[in-house]
């Protein structure tokens, strides 16, 4: 099973790939999608589509895992956020995937066991479950790599006996 983890935003997208198989974690690729602040924002959000669907294209991952939305304070950063992430879910529904949805507790609980971590502690979790050398840049990009992990511990029952039928576990 190979998951596309996405931590959504506008200036940044982090994604990452993650393949589970003999019941270990193997990260495949992983990086991040840029827009800078002097592109139009529409412009923006193509460019986010675009590159989305070309990561997709190439890795033809099983599913895509995406944190939810959480904000309390700036409103125009979260309907820009909400807008970003409306064209990578689109990216995923056109490209065929399926998509799964988790909250930064989810995110916290899956990875380090504790649902009140720090970021840093998520972040090294992450480092350590996937032998990295190093927490990967930036930030959304390791973001991105918990919350395909996350799915992957979370898929459970229902993913995991499809892939057992299909003999990929």
């Amino acid at each position: 099973m190979v998951v596309l983890g996405i931590d959504p935003g506008y200036a940044i997208v982090g994604w990452g790939l993650v393949e589970f198989k003999n019941n270990s974690f193997k990260p495949l690729r992983f990086g991040a999608i840029t827009t800078d602040a002097d592109v139009e924002f529409n412009t923006r959000l193509k460019m986010i589509y675009d590159d989305l669907s070309e990561v997709i294209s190439a890795f033809k991952p099983d599913a895509m895992s995406i944190e939810k939305l959480y904000f309390t304070t700036n409103q125009k950063t979260a309907i820009m956020v909400a807008e970003a992430r409306g064209v990578i879910l689109l990216s995923a529904k056109q490209n065929g995937l399926p998509i799964f949805e988790y909250t930064p507790l989810q995110v916290k609980t899956a990875v380090t066991g504790y649902g009140k971590a720090k970021k840093p502690q998520v972040m090294e979790m992450t480092r350590r479950l996937l032998k990295l050398p190093e927490v990967p840049k930036p930030d959304d990009t390791a973001d991105a790599l918990a919350i395909a992990l996350t799915h992957i511990q979370a898929a459970g029952s229902e993913l995991r006996q499809k892939m057992y039928r299909e003999g990929n576990l």
